[in-house]
């Protein structure tokens, strides 16, 4: 499936992106992250377990468990962002 993922503060500065679409296989939020991770590089860095990552489906914040489905929006951000 199809989701779009958007990189907010120092998630997208690590990455050097804002966002992207991914098609994935990943059915929650947390696979989709182990997916991402699994990439390596800056992907592993900016997004490892353990590194206080938050996560939102669809402009709400959620937990990892969150099922995705086709066109969703995902965005991952730290813990606090600023203006």
């Amino acid at each position: 499936m199809k989701v779009q993922i958007r990189y907010f503060a120092s998630v997208r500065e690590a990455l050097a992106t804002s966002g992207e679409t991914v098609d994935t296989g990943a059915g929650t939020l947390a696979a989709l992250r182990d997916e991402l991770i699994a990439r390596g590089g800056a992907y592993a860095a900016a997004l490892a377990r353990g590194k206080a990552v938050r996560m939102a489906l669809d402009q709400a914040m959620s937990d990892e468990a969150a099922a995705l489905r086709e066109g969703c929006e995902v965005a991952f951000f730290p813990p606090v962002t600023g203006g």
